[in-house]
């Protein structure tokens, strides 16, 4: 893993806020295995939040030389790589903890860890956030999936990157016949401004975005009727922005060094390329909160949990993410 520059990722550090996800998953395996490491501290302050039970189990799982520390506030962690600092603010009973099974009290906790750090990283106390692997079954069970950050068009977007390849995508869990409809040169405008300003916001210069195509090699109605409009008021306003690119070469031409990131139209043209060029160590960004929040693209792999085979690159990546950008050092290069 290459890091930011040593001189001034020190200087510079953010706290992140790491909720580790369902208890009853490998999120507190990932998670102490991460730290364990001994990579995260210089790239951030990390401070976990949820079960220190959980926790607690998963260092003695994997027999690590690790003191387990439980304080109230992300300012009184102490920094240190032998030392795991929690916020637990007693939203589980340890008893309700059923290792590689859903349960309705995992699902309500899950739930007030991710309230918990999203108020503090508001509060300027967490300059990021990552979110472990969480159960939606678990917490749709207790009423409270609403807590994770939605994705909606114009208001929030998706941001998967793993190495030079990173997209964005106008629209996500949407049926891609109601994807059309939705394409217009306001919304295409707006998410390029967005995408714009959280980028320079992060530590990019000038970046440098293509928009992929809706229809195939980039030729059709939603192309020229809204997407180019809406590419051109961008381009007015100063963004550095190309397309619409035909979608069968703009994902390889990212990966080239042509453009910084890609807008894609919708779900399955952006995570099909980074899955199948980028797969490992990708992560998550989701562009909304007034903060960098950023998740695993993995669950809790029940059928796993305790086994001591848990891989956490992923989880590392997250966090070394969320720390860069949080200190305005851009993505961090991963692999």
């Amino acid at each position: 893993m290459n890091s930011p520059n040593p001189a001034t990722r020190r200087r510079d550090r953010a706290k992140v806020g790491i909720v580790i996800g369902d208890p009853c998953g490998i999120g507190p395996e990932v998670v102490v295995k991460a730290w364990a490491s001994g990579q995260l501290h210089a790239l951030c302050r990390p401070v976990l939040i949820g079960s220190a039970a959980a926790v607690r189990r998963a260092i003695d799982q994997h027999s690590l030389d690790t003191r387990l520390r439980v304080i109230d506030a992300p300012e009184r962690m102490l920094g240190r790589v032998g030392t795991i600092d929690i916020i637990d603010s007693g939203a589980l009973d340890p008893a309700d903890i059923t290792p590689g099974a859903d349960n309705l009290a995992c699902g309500r906790a899950t739930g007030t860890w991710l309230d918990e750090a999203d108020s503090l990283a508001r509060a300027g106390r967490l300059g990021a956030t990552v979110m472990g692997p969480i159960s939606s079954g678990a917490m749709e069970m207790a009423g409270v999936l609403d807590r994770v950050v939605q994705v909606r068009p114009g208001h929030s977007y998706l941001l998967l990157a793993s190495g030079s390849l990173r997209v964005a995508h106008l629209t996500d869990h949407i049926a891609l016949r109601e994807v059309s409809g939705l394409i217009t040169a306001d919304l295409i405008e707006s998410a390029l401004r967005t995408l714009d300003d959280v980028l320079r916001q992060w530590g990019m210069a000038s970046p440098r975005i293509a928009v992929a195509g809706f229809n195939p090699h980039a030729k059709g109605a939603e192309e020229d009727l809204h997407m180019t409009p809406g590419i051109r008021r961008a381009r007015g306003a100063g963004i550095d922005v190309t397309g619409p690119v035909s979608p069968d070469t703009v994902f390889r031409q990212c990966i080239e060094g042509r453009f910084d990131i890609v807008l894609a139209m919708y779900h399955d043209q952006g995570h099909i390329a980074i899955k199948t060029a980028a797969f490992a160590g990708n992560v998550a960004v989701i562009l909304g909160p007034p903060y960098p929040h950023v998740t695993v693209a993995h669950g809790t792999a029940y059928d796993i949990v305790g086994r001591g085979i848990a891989d956490h690159s992923m989880i590392m990546n997250a966090i070394v993410t969320a720390g860069s950008l949080a200190a305005g050092h851009a993505f961090p290069t991963l692999h």
